[in-house]
């Protein structure tokens, strides 16, 4: 679209000129190029100028930029023919071709490697290795046809010598899975890369020299160009890529090599006979291709003919015939080379086990990439080829474009003025038709028994063209003194008049190749060389029908690229040459208006313009601007998408403005779909912002929907397994009443994550209802007991390994121990009693007391619940200290087996004792009983634990608790035990 770029960059679209006049034509063109903008539209034709300089827009933003857009959507570019082709192929299944046409230096051949890339580009998307293969062989075979199909002429610096048309498979992904190339060569060049590029010891095997001005036919080029050393190593990474083995290469070399070698021989008349001066280039020859130097000097000097009566002979060459012959081998060897590759490049690329059934549809991109159109200060035979080829594609261009823009006015019905445009069949006619044309001139005079010179041959077209229109020469128009009489020919062809001339005609068109060469070649040991010259294994007496001529072979070969083309939908570049020095600044506006002429882009343009300058089906068009109109948007209700499109019309006022075809809408002026395209791209914002919004509705309900359900199911789930695991718990407890163990034995099934707590809880009540069921089997004097040492256990476990658990626990000791001393204690505990008023002795026995001096002596410890008592067993137990039990707030005992104990008070009076052993226990552990006495006392409840070091060891603080809750595994411990030691129970 014009608005695509600012105006100061003119119009983007030749269709979109105000008046459609040479002069506007050549002012858009010219201020586009100075702007930078080389490509043009014309509809869907691409106009390219030649920059002359680098230019940056073929990167990958750009390639981002026209994947998948539409011709309108974007700036004119290559990218955006080349994506239509592609697209065209992949959506509708329709082989297309890219016809790049222009004269010499026009920029063909970049154009056609950019296209490749595109292509190259957008295609393979995941990157699969025989894809990618594919892609690299076909990108490379582009330097390789180059280096040998490309010379420096006088008006471009890297001119196509040869035709190339690429056929590119693409599978029904759109992935290229192969291709084909169809050469057209005329002329041998590249070999100056060869000289300049290889190295010392490769030319040193070749007998060759770098200086390109040593050899005959190098000599006028040696200034082609100061890359030939990066080209030749690009041409041998190509060919490495592509897949040419080192024997296959170094063949290459050979060749190129001997062709050079054949340019520096020289002959001389010796008498009767002619020899070659120099023996040396034939020793060389001959060791390059493999052959005997014997048989390349007879082939040289000599042509073996066959008798009417069979009998074979030698027929010695004069001077200038064995000279002819060494040319005409030295061409035949390039192009039998370059058809040699080009045919391995094939063999390649080509598609293999394709099976349409099994792959799908196999459609074609085409991309013809082929000499321009020339004109000289000496034209010759390859120039008159060169331009005919030309005037056939401008015929198909005329063919495909100008006729099917009426023929399609007419299918669908639309009235319109016609446009008269410039059919070129005449010129073509003039070439090629049987009988009259000028190839079949040549070819009546080159199978024409006697002396036959090009003179007589000009001659002969001068009496039978003398009256066509587009053919003149010196004598049919004897005041023309541009044209020498006996030399010069002139045809008017649609690029303008091109005189040439006739020396050369005949040479050039017969097959000069004598098969004395053809043999030598065949007999060749390097077996490349011999799979070139097939035809070299006939016998002289079997060579018996005379070969086409050159210019019968390439009109053939025209014909059948302009069929091909022909069953393809077209798209085309038309390339133009801005000035004659390469400059990028200067823009001749004599020799772009010749070009604009000759490739009728003024007729085209007027075609587009003259009925309509924009159709689309009413699908496509509805599809694309529907959301301007309140009646389309969404979807129509209309009984048709005509009646659908009339509606978008009618709302914008466009009724005189278009055309109702029966398939397609045509719009007359640009402004109205300029319009429609504004008002598209002011509401795509708000539809791209509606859709998301509804769209991102329907995602949330979605997941909405998705997590319900999911809740749902776990809510199942999880009841599932709830209920499983109680079923579980339920069969495997049922009968824990009758076991002996009360269920301790029974594993308990894993729980859910759900009942994780649960189950801890349910694990504990089972631990608690087992401990009921064995306590309540315990005496209840023997519940106290019970009850201290459980407290022992809570206090101790894991502190002290013994601790008195496995015995039975008597209390007051020094009423027991010693009978000696009893009955006094029994005395004094009776007195203490009276006076202090306590109710029971928690614990009573005899210590040793350390004090500050570091003397022991022997005392007694009478614990109360009132007082805590230290007597002095030796004077009848008598009291020597009493602390109120109140004031104690701690008990400290260490982890060790020793029986120290201390007694912490609220005034910091510790009281540090020993406990001894009675006379009977004296091994007996008693902190452990003094622990749990005191803790499972009443006295002490709400008294906690305490930890801290006392005399390097760790104590244990107990603050006095009530621990009455049974710990059903200590319950069980301690009434094991009780049975053990007092034999009371089992």
């Amino acid at each position: 679209m014009a608005e695509l770029e600012g105006f100061e960059f003119g119009k983007s679209d030749f269709v979109l000129l105000d008046e459609v006049t040479m002069e506007q034509f050549l002012e858009n063109l010219k201020l586009r190029f100075e702007k930078g903008r080389i490509y043009t539209f014309i509809g869907e034709v691409v106009v390219s100028v030649n920059p002359y300089r680098q230019m940056d827009v073929y990167g990958k933003d750009a390639i981002d930029a026209y994947r998948g857009r539409e011709l309108y959507e974007n700036p004119p570019h290559l990218y955006a023919v080349a994506d239509a082709a592609y697209k065209a192929m992949k959506r509708r299944a329709k082989d297309t071709c890219i016809v790049i046409s222009g004269e010499s230096g026009a920029g063909k051949t970049e154009a056609s490697k950019y296209i490749m890339q595109y292509i190259a580009a957008i295609t393979n998307p995941s990157q699969r290795a025989e894809v990618e293969s594919v892609k690299n062989v076909l990108l490379k075979s582009n330097c390789v046809l180059e280096a040998f199909g490309n010379a420096k002429t006088n008006r471009n610096d890297n001119s196509s010598r040869f035709g190339k048309y690429m056929d590119i498979n693409f599978n029904f992904n759109g992935d290229p899975t192969g291709g084909h190339i169809n050469n057209y060569l005329l002329e041998k060049v590249g070999i100056i890369q060869l000289l300049r590029g290889g190295s010392d010891e490769l030319l040193k095997s070749l007998h060759l020299s770098k200086d390109p001005t040593d050899y005959t036919y190098t000599s006028p080029g040696a200034s082609s160009s100061s890359d030939d050393r990066s080209c030749h190593r690009a041409v041998m990474g190509a060919l490495k890529v592509i897949g040419f083995s080192e024997e296959e290469v170094s063949s290459v070399y050979k060749i190129l090599s001997t062709i050079l070698h054949l340019g520096n021989l020289h002959f001389e008349t010796d008498g009767e006979s002619v020899q070659v001066v120099g023996g040396d280039s034939v020793r060389h020859i001959s060791e390059l291709t493999d052959t005997e130097p014997e048989s390349v000097n007879k082939a040289l000097l000599y042509r073996t003919v066959a008798t009417g009566g069979g009998e074979v002979i030698e027929k010695g060459h004069s001077e200038q015939e064995a000279s002819y012959g060494r040319d005409a081998f030295a061409k035949a060897l390039y192009e039998r080379l370059f058809a040699w590759i080009v045919g391995r490049i094939n063999s390649v690329i080509e598609v293999k086990n394709y099976n349409p059934a099994l792959h799908g549809k196999n459609t074609v991109i085409g991309v013809l990439d082929i000499y321009g159109f020339e004109i000289f200060d000496n034209n010759s035979f390859e120039q008159f080829c060169i331009n005919y080829c030309n005037e056939k594609l401008q015929q198909l261009f005329i063919e495909l474009i100008l006729r099917q823009e009426q023929e399609e006015y007419h299918r669908e019905g639309i009235t319109w003025q016609h446009i008269d445009y410039f059919n070129n069949q005449i010129i073509v006619d003039l070439v090629e038709q049987p009988h009259k044309g000028i190839i079949s001139i040549l070819d009546e005079a080159c199978l024409t028994a006697g002396k036959v010179t090009d003179t007589v041959c000009l001659d002969s077209m001068n009496h039978k063209l003398g009256q066509h229109p587009h053919y003149t020469s010196r004598k049919l128009n004897p005041t023309d003194k541009s044209m020498e009489f006996h030399r010069h020919f002139r045809i008017r062809h649609y690029a303008g008049d091109v005189t040439y001339s006739v020396e050369g005609f005949l040479d050039k068109n017969k097959d000069p190749l004598f098969q004395d060469f053809k043999r030598l070649m065949y007999n060749s040991s390097d077996p490349v060389l011999k799979e070139m010259w097939p035809d070299g294994q006939l016998s002289i007496t079997e060579v018996t029908k005379r070969p086409l001529t050159a210019a019968t072979l390439f009109k053939n070969s025209i014909i059948a690229l302009v069929d091909k083309l022909a069953c393809k939908e077209p798209y085309y570049v038309r390339c133009i040459k801005p000035n004659e020095v390469k400059s990028p600044m200067l823009f001749d506006d004599a020799r772009c208006r010749h070009q604009v002429a000759y490739l009728g882009l003024l007729e085209n343009v007027r075609v587009r313009r003259a009925g309509f300058a924009y159709r689309q089906p009413y699908e496509r068009f509805l599809q694309r601007y529907k959301m301007t109109c309140e009646y389309t948007w969404p979807n129509h209700l209309m009984s048709s998408d005509r009646e659908a499109v009339e509606a978008i019309v009618v709302q914008h006022g466009f009724e005189g403005d278009v055309a109702y075809g029966h398939t397609k809408l045509f719009v007359r002026t640009p402004r109205s779909l300029f319009t429609l395209e504004q008002e598209r791209a002011a509401l795509i914002p708000i539809l791209v912002l509606f859709l998301q919004k509804v769209w991102r509705g329907a995602l949330a309900r979605m997941r909405c929907r998705q997590m319900r359900a999911i809740y749902k199911v776990m809510g199942c789930y999880k009841r599932y397994k709830v209920k499983a695991h109680f079923w579980e718990v339920e069969r495997r407890f049922a009968s824990v009443r009758n076991m002996t163990d009360y269920g301790k034995s029974v594993e308990w099934p894993t729980p859910p994550a759900a009942l994780m707590q649960f189950h801890k809880i349910t694990q504990h009540l089972h631990r608690r209802w087992r401990a009921r069921q064995i306590v309540k089997n315990i005496p209840p004097s023997d519940m106290a007991e019970v009850r201290a040492k459980v407290a022992a256990l809570g206090a101790l476990s894991g502190e002290r390994l013994d601790w008195g658990f496995n015995r039975a626990w008597e209390r007051d000791y020094l009423a027991r121990d010693c009978p000696l001393t009893s009955s006094n204690f029994v005395r004094i505990t009776k007195e203490l009693k009276n006076k202090d008023q306590y109710s029971q002795v928690l614990f009573s026995g005899f210590v040793r007391m350390l004090n500050w001096f570091n003397n022991t002596k022997d005392r007694a410890l009478l614990i109360t619940d009132k007082h805590i008592y230290r007597l002095e067993p030796k004077k009848h137990f008598k009291v020597q200290k009493r602390i109120p039990i109140e004031t104690v707030t701690s008990l400290s005992v260490s982890s060790g087996t020793d029986q120290m104990v201390v007694l912490h008070t609220v005034s910091q009076e510790d009281v540090l004792v020993y406990l001894q052993s009675g006379q009977l226990g004296p091994k007996q552990d008693r902190v452990g009983e003094l622990v749990g006495t005191l803790s499972a006392s009443p006295i002490w409840a709400g008294y906690m634990l305490d930890r801290s070091p006392i005399t390097g060891h760790l104590y244990i603080y107990i603050y006095i608790y009530i621990y009455m809750c049974v710990c059903v595994c200590v319950c069980i411990h301690t009434y094991t035990l009780l049975k053990k030691i007092k034999g009371t129970l089992q």
